[in-house]
C-alpha cells in the first residue's frame, strides 16, 4: 500500500485526544467543507437541551430495542458485547457517537480463528479512514488508549465495525446530522444573549417610586431616597410596602416584546426534531395539536427504525448473518398497543383465544405457566355463578 494513501475526510476533526465521554472537544468537529468557521462540537452541541433530550432519547431507545440474529454465537455477542460495561451502556454510548457525529466505530477484538471475543467502543478522535489502493475497500488506523497495543495500522475492515448514517463518498463515511445545524445554533446563541440582554434591562429597575410636592429632587436625594425605600422592601418580610401620601410606587412589568423573545426559542426545538426526523413534540414542544398520540408514537417509530436500518445493515455485513432489530421494547415497554392489537385480531376472529393468548405468553405479558382452560368450563363456570 502506498504509503501516503489518500484519506477519507469525513466530517471529523481527527485528533489525539485520550479522554473518555463526550467532554472532549476533540471527540467530534463538524467542519464547513469551505473551510468557514462554522462548526458544531459535540461538547458544545450537548450544552443545548434539546439536543441533549434528542441524542439521549434516541439512543436510550436505540439501546432499549433488541438486536436479533438466528446464529447463537453472533447472537451471544450482540447480548453481551464487551467486558468493559454493561451491554446497555455499551450501545447507547455507541449509538450516541452516531447520531452526533453521523458515524461510530467498535473494533472486534477476535481470536486465532477468527471468533470474536470482545468488542471495543472507539471514539473517532482514534480512528482513520483510508481507501485500499484500488479503491475496492477501506482500511484503518487506529490509537488505542491502552498503552501495551497503542497503534495499530492497516486494520481490515472485516475487523472494524463501522456505523454511518448519511454519506456523500458512497457510504465510506457518514455525515453528522449536527452539520444541518451549525446556522441555527449561531443563530440560537445569537438570540439567547439578546433575549438575556434584553432580560436584565427590563427587570433593572423594580418600579418607579413617585414624590409628590417636592419640586426638584436633587439626583442625591433621589438615590437616598431609592436606597431607603429598598431597604424597606427588603427587610419587610414579604409584608406590604407602606408610603405616605406624598408618595405613588409603581412595579414594572416585564415588557411584551421580551416575553416574545423568550418564547422565539421554540423554532430552534423544531429545526433540532427536524434534524433528527422525530417529531417536535418529543421534546417537549407543543407539536401538531391535531396529530393524536398514536400518530406521533408511529412517527417516532418510523424514525427509530431509519436509524435502525444503518446499525443492522452494518452488523448483517460483518458477521455474515441476518440480524435484525425489534423497536417493540421501546416504543411499546408495557404492550400496551401489543395487547390492543391482539385483541383487535380476536374481535374480528383474524385469530382464536387460544391464539391470542399463546402470542401474550411469548412477549411476557401472560405468565408462562399459566394454564389452558377450555373455553367450555369458563362458559359453565359463568353458568355456574349466574345461577347462585
Amino acid at each position: 500500500m502506498p504509503l501516503f494513501s489518500p484519506r477519507f475526510k469525513n466530517s471529523l476533526d481527527v485528533g489525539g485526544g485520550r479522554e473518555i465521554g463526550f467532554d472532549d472537544d476533540e471527540i467530534v468537529n463538524f467542519l464547513n467543507p469551505n473551510g468557514k468557521d462554522d462548526y458544531v462540537s459535540a461538547d458544545i452541541a450537548l450544552r443545548n437541551s434539546d439536543i441533549y433530550s434528542t441524542v439521549f432519547q434516541l439512543s436510550a431507545d436505540l439501546a432499549s430495542s433488541r438486536l436479533i440474529t438466528d446464529n447463537s454465537r453472533n447472537q451471544s455477542m450482540l447480548n453481551n458485547p464487551t467486558t468493559w460495561t454493561n451491554s446497555f451502556s455499551f450501545w447507547q454510548a455507541v449509538y450516541a457517537q452516531l447520531l452526533l457525529g453521523g458515524e461510530a466505530f467498535v473494533y472486534r477484538w477476535r481470536n486465532n480463528n477468527g471468533i470474536d471475543v470482545r468488542w471495543e467502543y472507539l471514539r473517532p478522535s482514534q480512528v482513520s479512514v483510508f481507501p485500499l489502493e484500488d479503491y475496492s475497500g477501506l482500511y484503518y488506523d487506529v490509537n488505542f488508549d491502552a498503552p501495551l497495543i497503542g497503534v495499530k495500522q492497516s486494520i481490515p475492515s472485516n475487523d472494524m465495525i463501522h456505523f454511518r448514517l448519511l454519506s456523500q463518498n458512497g457510504g465510506a463515511t457518514g455525515i453528522s446530522p449536527l452539520r444541518s445545524l451549525a446556522s441555527e445554533l449561531k443563530i440560537k446563541d445569537s438570540s439567547n444573549k439578546l433575549t438575556i440582554n434584553a432580560l436584565a434591562k427590563s427587570v433593572l429597575t423594580p418600579g418607579i417610586l413617585s414624590v409628590k410636592g417636592q419640586g426638584l429632587l436633587s439626583a442625591k436625594l433621589k438615590s437616598s431616597r431609592s436606597r431607603q425605600f429598598m431597604n424597606q422592601i427588603n427587610n419587610s418580610n414579604g409584608g406590604p410596602v407602606v408610603t405616605d401620601s406624598l408618595e405613588e410606587y409603581t412595579p414594572l412589568e416585564i415588557k411584551g416584546d421580551v416575553s416574545k423573545l423568550l418564547s422565539q426559542t421554540d423554532w430552534t426545538s423544531k429545526q433540532i426534531a427536524k434534524a433528527y426526523g422525530i417529531p417536535d413534540s418529543v421534546l417537549n414542544g407543543k407539536g401538531d395539536q391535531q396529530s393524536s398520540l398514536k400518530m406521533i408514537g408511529g412517527d417516532y417509530a418510523k424514525a427509530l427504525m431509519r436509524f435502525s436500518r444503518s446499525i443492522t445493515s452494518e452488523l448483517s455485513n460483518k458477521q455474515s448473518s441476518l440480524v435484525n432489530m425489534d423497536v417493540k421494547p421501546a416504543i411499546d415497554p408495557v404492550n400496551d398497543d401489543y395487547t390492543t392489537n391482539i385483541n383487535a385480531f380476536k374481535q374480528s376472529d383474524m385469530l382464536t383465544a387460544g391464539e391470542a393468548k399463546w402470542l401474550l405468553k411469548q412477549t411476557g405479558y401472560l405468565p408462562q405457566d399459566m394454564p389452558d382452560i377450555p373455553e367450555t368450563n369458563i362458559e359453565r363456570k359463568q353458568e355456574i355463578d349466574q345461577e347462585n
